[in-house]
């Protein structure tokens, strides 16, 4: 039996669904991290989910977020790809992005959104300089676990909450805010109380991401106004069909 999603959040609200590609070592992987990579290219998988009904993704440089090397080039490939096609295909990249010079690389090849993250709370000089140049492209990042921020691929905590991360990010001018929700466990669920938080303090539309792994998590934004789309994880729409129901919202 074909699942049906919701259709007031479906065809009312148009809740816009990222399936996320994380790279590393040139292959699609897991959030997790418990799951063998994916056997297909990122380019095949990226393909799949466009013919499936994805009008956007989600592409994260794990490498690059971590400072070690960067899947740039596999990137470049994806988005020369998705820029081909007839239907339009927005597509988010993040992971690494903390120069003037890797910003324009990517808006160069038809990146709809560039994702601010570590240079927030690292490098303020860095983010006023992205702002001046590529502020209608940019989103800003706030990587937390029980409100509190991680950098740097996760690897490091700052001392900072996740509020005052997103009033900082809409201090330097950011329009966007994307809340990576990071899991204590596989059983956690979504923390949208700190999401919703967000977005009514700083009254910026928010995506949620990290956490979100089922239909019934994806219903449940519905509840949150101020959510406006979901990243999942890409090769969750391969174990559980039923997440491809929601890869119907037009691009905007």
């Amino acid at each position: 039996m074909r699942y049906t999603p919701n259709l007031h959040l479906t065809w009312g609200v148009r809740l816009k669904i990222y399936p996320t590609l994380n790279l590393q070592h040139g292959r699609v992987v897991s959030t997790a991290g418990t799951e063998e990579p994916c056997p297909q290219t990122p380019a095949d998988l990226a393909e799949r989910l466009i013919e499936e009904g994805a009008t956007r993704l989600a592409l994260v440089d794990v490498d690059a977020a971590m400072g070690r090397g960067n899947n740039r080039e596999l990137i470049a490939q994806i988005l020369h790809r998705c820029r081909a096609r007839e239907r339009k295909v927005c597509i988010q990249v993040a992971g690494g992005i903390r120069s003037s010079d890797q910003a324009q690389f990517f808006i160069d090849l038809g990146a709809t959104w560039l994702v601010a993250g570590t240079i927030l709370h690292k490098s303020p000089m860095v983010s006023e300089q992205l702002m001046a140049r590529f502020q209608s492209f940019l989103t800003a990042a706030i990587d937390a676990r029980g409100g509190k921020v991680h950098r740097s691929g996760w690897v490091d905590s700052a001392s900072l909450s996740a509020l005052d991360l997103a009033l900082r990010a809409k201090a330097y001018g950011f329009r966007r805010l994307l809340f990576v929700d990071i899991p204590e466990n596989a059983a956690a669920e979504p923390d949208f109380q700190t999401a919703q938080e967000l977005a009514t303090a700083t009254g910026l539309p928010l995506i949620m991401g990290g956490s979100l792994t089922s239909p019934t998590h994806l219903e449940t934004v519905h509840a949150y106004p101020g959510l406006k789309g979901a990243l999942v994880d890409a090769l969750l729409f391969k174990e559980n069909p039923r997440l491809l129901a929601f890869l119907q919202a037009t691009c905007a």
